[in-house]
Protein backbone atom coordinates (compact mmCIF):
# COMPACT_ATOMS: atom_id res chain seq x y z
CA UNK A 1 0.00 0.00 0.00
CA UNK A 2 1.87 3.53 -0.79
CA UNK A 3 1.26 6.68 0.93
CA UNK A 4 -1.04 8.16 -2.32
CA UNK A 5 -3.78 5.34 -1.30
CA UNK A 6 -4.72 7.12 2.07
CA UNK A 7 -6.49 9.99 -0.39
CA UNK A 8 -10.34 9.03 -0.65
CA UNK A 9 -11.70 8.12 -4.36
CA UNK A 10 -14.06 10.66 -4.43
CA UNK A 11 -11.43 13.13 -5.50
CA UNK A 12 -12.72 14.08 -8.51
CA UNK A 13 -16.39 15.37 -7.10
CA UNK A 14 -14.46 17.08 -4.45
CA UNK A 15 -12.05 19.07 -6.39
CA UNK A 16 -15.02 21.23 -7.39
CA UNK A 17 -15.56 22.21 -3.86
CA UNK A 18 -11.74 22.74 -3.42
CA UNK A 19 -10.95 25.80 -0.77
CA UNK A 20 -7.29 27.52 -0.54
CA UNK A 21 -6.25 28.98 2.71
CA UNK A 22 -3.05 29.72 5.15
CA UNK A 23 -1.28 25.86 6.03
CA UNK A 24 -1.32 25.59 9.50
CA UNK A 25 0.33 22.93 11.95
CA UNK A 26 -2.42 20.50 11.94
CA UNK A 27 -1.41 20.45 8.47
CA UNK A 28 1.89 19.30 8.70
CA UNK A 29 2.40 16.02 8.40
CA UNK A 30 -0.19 15.64 5.50
CA UNK A 31 2.15 18.34 3.81
CA UNK A 32 5.60 16.78 4.80
CA UNK A 33 4.00 13.42 3.00
CA UNK A 34 3.10 15.17 -0.12
CA UNK A 35 6.22 17.14 -0.38
CA UNK A 36 8.36 14.20 0.26
CA UNK A 37 6.09 11.93 -2.25
CA UNK A 38 6.18 14.94 -4.63
CA UNK A 39 9.93 15.47 -4.62
CA UNK A 40 11.64 12.26 -3.43
CA UNK A 41 9.62 9.30 -4.02
CA UNK A 42 10.91 6.41 -1.93
CA UNK A 43 11.68 4.13 -4.68
CA UNK A 44 14.76 2.14 -5.01
CA UNK A 45 17.14 2.98 -2.32
CA UNK A 46 15.99 6.27 -2.19
CA UNK A 47 13.22 4.25 0.16
CA UNK A 48 15.73 3.65 2.92
CA UNK A 49 16.55 7.78 3.48
CA UNK A 50 12.51 8.24 3.04
CA UNK A 51 11.97 8.45 6.55
CA UNK A 52 14.87 10.92 7.14
CA UNK A 53 13.76 12.92 4.06
CA UNK A 54 10.32 13.51 5.26
CA UNK A 55 11.37 13.91 9.20
CA UNK A 56 13.72 16.84 7.33
CA UNK A 57 11.03 18.76 5.19
CA UNK A 58 8.50 18.27 8.09
CA UNK A 59 10.91 20.25 10.23
CA UNK A 60 11.37 22.83 7.94
CA UNK A 61 8.41 23.60 6.79
CA UNK A 62 6.89 23.76 10.83
CA UNK A 63 9.68 26.13 11.50
CA UNK A 64 8.65 28.12 8.18
CA UNK A 65 4.69 28.39 9.47
CA UNK A 66 5.60 28.83 13.13
CA UNK A 67 8.00 32.07 12.19
CA UNK A 68 4.70 33.50 11.10
CA UNK A 69 7.08 35.69 9.18
CA UNK A 70 5.17 38.90 7.27
CA UNK A 71 7.14 37.49 4.33
CA UNK A 72 6.12 34.25 4.14
CA UNK A 73 3.13 32.11 3.30
CA UNK A 74 2.39 28.64 2.32
CA UNK A 75 -0.78 27.91 1.03
CA UNK A 76 -2.64 24.24 1.14
CA UNK A 77 -5.57 23.38 -1.27
CA UNK A 78 -8.11 21.66 0.51
CA UNK A 79 -11.32 19.40 -0.32
CA UNK A 80 -13.75 18.49 1.88
CA UNK A 81 -14.65 14.50 2.49
CA UNK A 82 -17.42 13.60 4.42
CA UNK A 83 -17.15 9.50 5.44
CA UNK A 84 -19.63 7.61 7.82
CA UNK A 85 -17.01 8.71 10.41
CA UNK A 86 -17.97 12.53 9.87
CA UNK A 87 -16.24 15.59 7.80
CA UNK A 88 -12.80 16.16 7.45
CA UNK A 89 -10.57 17.65 5.08
CA UNK A 90 -7.97 16.41 1.87
CA UNK A 91 -5.28 18.17 1.17
CA UNK A 92 -4.99 18.30 -2.21
CA UNK A 93 -2.20 20.64 -3.10
CA UNK A 94 0.23 23.00 -1.46
CA UNK A 95 2.67 26.18 -2.65
CA UNK A 96 4.93 28.85 -0.92
CA UNK A 97 5.97 31.97 -1.33
CA UNK A 98 7.90 34.46 0.20
CA UNK A 99 10.02 37.50 -0.51
CA UNK A 100 12.89 36.45 -3.13
CA UNK A 101 16.28 36.11 -1.14
CA UNK A 102 17.89 38.40 -3.41
CA UNK A 103 15.41 41.59 -2.61
CA UNK A 104 15.13 40.63 1.53
CA UNK A 105 17.04 43.88 1.48
CA UNK A 106 15.71 45.81 -1.39
CA UNK A 107 11.59 45.61 -0.35
CA UNK A 108 11.53 49.31 -1.74
CA UNK A 109 12.72 48.78 -4.64
CA UNK A 110 12.79 45.87 -6.53
CA UNK A 111 9.59 44.37 -5.77
CA UNK A 112 9.68 40.47 -5.98
CA UNK A 113 8.13 37.15 -4.77
CA UNK A 114 9.84 33.71 -5.25
CA UNK A 115 7.63 30.46 -5.66
CA UNK A 116 8.76 27.02 -4.49
CA UNK A 117 7.41 23.56 -3.57
CA UNK A 118 4.42 23.87 -6.05
CA UNK A 119 2.69 19.79 -5.38
CA UNK A 120 -0.16 18.67 -6.22
CA UNK A 121 -1.27 14.90 -4.75
CA UNK A 122 -1.51 12.41 -7.89
CA UNK A 123 -5.59 11.87 -7.06
CA UNK A 124 -6.32 15.65 -7.74
CA UNK A 125 -3.68 16.37 -10.84
CA UNK A 126 -5.12 17.14 -13.99
CA UNK A 127 -7.91 19.20 -12.47
CA UNK A 128 -6.68 22.80 -12.65
CA UNK A 129 -5.38 23.22 -8.80
CA UNK A 130 -1.63 24.20 -9.49
CA UNK A 131 -2.77 26.75 -11.99
CA UNK A 132 -5.31 28.03 -8.76
CA UNK A 133 -2.22 27.66 -6.14
CA UNK A 134 -0.33 29.83 -8.84
CA UNK A 135 -3.10 32.15 -8.86
CA UNK A 136 -3.55 33.11 -5.74
CA UNK A 137 0.51 33.53 -4.88
CA UNK A 138 -0.01 36.06 -7.87
CA UNK A 139 -2.91 37.66 -6.12
CA UNK A 140 -1.12 37.73 -2.95
CA UNK A 141 2.14 39.22 -4.44
CA UNK A 142 0.07 42.12 -5.65
CA UNK A 143 -1.43 42.22 -2.25
CA UNK A 144 2.08 42.44 -0.28
CA UNK A 145 3.07 45.37 -3.12
CA UNK A 146 5.02 43.57 -5.67
CA UNK A 147 5.00 43.16 -8.93
CA UNK A 148 6.99 40.36 -10.39
CA UNK A 149 7.07 36.64 -9.08
CA UNK A 150 9.70 34.23 -9.69
CA UNK A 151 10.62 30.38 -9.69
CA UNK A 152 12.30 27.52 -10.45
CA UNK A 153 11.91 24.65 -12.23
CA UNK A 154 13.33 21.64 -13.77
CA UNK A 155 15.08 21.54 -17.21
CA UNK A 156 13.22 17.97 -17.71
CA UNK A 157 9.88 18.63 -16.05
CA UNK A 158 7.83 18.84 -19.06
CA UNK A 159 4.93 19.09 -17.55
CA UNK A 160 5.78 21.79 -15.21
CA UNK A 161 7.12 23.68 -17.55
CA UNK A 162 3.90 23.83 -19.84
CA UNK A 163 1.94 24.94 -16.54
CA UNK A 164 4.62 27.84 -16.14
CA UNK A 165 4.93 29.33 -19.92
CA UNK A 166 1.07 28.58 -20.14
CA UNK A 167 0.59 30.53 -16.91
CA UNK A 168 2.37 33.52 -18.40
CA UNK A 169 6.11 33.17 -17.05
CA UNK A 170 9.14 33.70 -19.12
CA UNK A 171 12.47 32.17 -19.04
CA UNK A 172 15.01 34.31 -17.31
CA UNK A 173 18.05 32.17 -17.39
CA UNK A 174 19.20 28.73 -17.25
CA UNK A 175 21.21 28.35 -13.64
CA UNK A 176 24.77 27.72 -13.22
CA UNK A 177 25.38 24.14 -11.29
CA UNK A 178 28.54 22.28 -11.29
CA UNK A 179 26.47 19.57 -9.29
CA UNK A 180 24.14 18.93 -12.64
CA UNK A 181 27.15 19.09 -15.09
CA UNK A 182 28.96 16.52 -12.77
CA UNK A 183 26.23 14.00 -11.45
CA UNK A 184 24.32 14.76 -15.17
CA UNK A 185 21.23 16.88 -13.65
CA UNK A 186 18.67 18.47 -15.51
CA UNK A 187 19.55 22.73 -15.40
CA UNK A 188 17.40 24.42 -13.32
CA UNK A 189 15.66 27.38 -15.10
CA UNK A 190 14.80 31.05 -13.31
CA UNK A 191 11.26 31.74 -14.66
CA UNK A 192 10.15 35.17 -13.89
CA UNK A 193 6.73 36.94 -14.45
CA UNK A 194 5.65 40.60 -14.25
CA UNK A 195 2.41 41.70 -13.26
CA UNK A 196 -0.26 44.50 -13.66
CA UNK A 197 -3.06 45.45 -10.66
Amino acid sequence: MTPHSQISNDSTANACQLTIRAADKRDLHRLAQLLSDSFHPPEGLKALLYPFLKLGIHEDLRSRIKSSSPDYICLVAVAPVVTAAGKREEVAGTIEMTLSSSNIWLRGRNRSTYISNLAVHPSYRRQGIARKLLRRCEQTTLEWGFKEISLHVLEDNHQARQLYLSSGYQLRRFEPSCSAWFFQRPRRLLLHKRMSN
